[in-house]
């Protein structure tokens, strides 16, 4: 079996949901796996469970001579991918000439983007930073096209951010685990549960969420809120007291709690600011709610209409407070069971083209080729 190194730039304590099930589960059915994880707190480096290396992060500029003074030599490998670091790509294509491996770049998420449009949300955004991102896009962009493959989360996010890439492009999609589904939990009130889980803050425009459900009948719905940040919550609250009594919020501390608290509800919620960053992928949340088999309440865009079906695989709506106040009234007005056949239907659609199974077995296949 072919050797298969991931470089990742995660945390080991970090909840893995993505990169566990499709690399170490699913794609270790093809090859023999390590991946390697940094760790904030370990002085010396570390093998668990005999496929993953924790790194010390303060080694992250010198990764591939701890990993030869630990014995693990990256010429042994017939594929190294590397996660959204391009100091480490950079590290990893200084020795690609003297070996013989394939070499991948996985970008899950424009980071580097995502903090440009946050800082321009929060009025922080200098003339600088536009061009050190231009800078940067261009360097990045320039090392890729040095890689065999590269793995976008969608093609999208590479025509959008990365346009003078031409290395074959293999899309790795956020996806459900066939083996992890959950049962949708049905609760005994009347009302409708609505959830949303992740990040509160500007760019995000929760307000015009909130904007929408305080025009809905208060005794018909409850929203519950897990977010790292309650206090920044809770003051967006403020603004809102007519919704004071049907809203809960909770800081999930982890993955199993946080997907406990959606077993729970109705409808999950992922609406986003109609704009580039939020269109060119599906949020994890999406893939969270379906995995309990909860239908999710999402904007209107090109990527969630060539997976989902408004009314019948979930609700799309414009980013809006008029257009979502109709999608949670209308919703509102379904029976349990019409909102159940709702998740379900997008759980079997996942299921069918957003499978982290599949998507290993049409990886392995592309690399064998290779």
């Amino acid at each position: 079996m072919e050797k298969f190194l991931y470089l990742t730039d995660q945390n080991e304590n970090k909840e893995h949901s993505f990169i566990g099930p499709l690399f170490e589960k699913y794609l270790g059915k093809h090859y023999e796996v390590d991946i390697m994880y940094f760790s904030k707190t370990n002085e010396n480096f570390e093998i668990k469970d005999g496929n993953r290396f924790i790194m010390p992060l303060k080694h992250k500029n010198n990764i591939i001579d701890e990993l030869d003074r630990n014995r693990i030599y990256i010429g042994h490998y017939k594929y190294v991918f590397v996660r959204n670091h391009t100091a480490i790509l950079k590290e990893v294509l200084s020795v690609k000439k003297d070996y013989n491996f394939i070499l991948g770049y996985r970008l899950s998420f424009p980071k580097r983007i995502a903090k440009l449009q946050k800082d321009e949300a929060n009025n922080k955004k200098s003339f600088f930073d536009v061009i050190s991102n231009k800078v940067k896009t261009f360097s990045e962009a320039n090392l890729i096209n040095q890689c065999d493959i590269f793995l976008p989360t969608s093609r999208q996010m590479r025509d959008d951010y990365l346009k003078t890439v031409k290395t074959r492009t293999f899309i790795i999609p956020s996806a459900i685990d066939p083996e992890d589904l959950k049962p949708n939990l049905q609760h005994d009130g009347d009302e409708k549960r609505f959830f949303y889980a992740g990040t509160l803050d500007k760019l995000r425009e929760f307000e015009t969420v909130l904007e929408a459900f305080s025009l809905v009948d208060t005794t018909k719905f409850k929203l519950i809120i897990s977010t790292k940040d309650p206090e920044y919550a809770n003051k967006m609250l403020d603004k809102y007291p007519d919704l004071q009594g049907s809203i809960e919020i909770y800081n999930a501390n982890s993955k199993a709690e946080l997907l406990d608290l959606i077993s729970k509800a109705d409808v999950g919620l992922a609406p986003l600011p109609d704009i580039v960053l939020f269109n060119s992928s599906t949020p994890m949340k999406v893939l969270d709610y379906y995995t309990s088999t909860v239908p999710c309440l999402m904007t209107k865009n090109d990527n969630n209409e060539s997976i989902f079906e408004d009314d019948t695989s979930a609700w799309l709506c414009k980013f809006n407070v008029e257009s979502i106040k109709e999608k949670v009234e209308k919703i509102i007005g379904l029976t349990k069971d019409e909102v159940s056949q709702v998740g379900l239907n997008g759980q079997n659609r996942l299921l069918d083209i957003r499978n982290n199974e599949r998507i290993a077995n049409d990886l392995a296949h592309q690399l064998d080729i290779m």
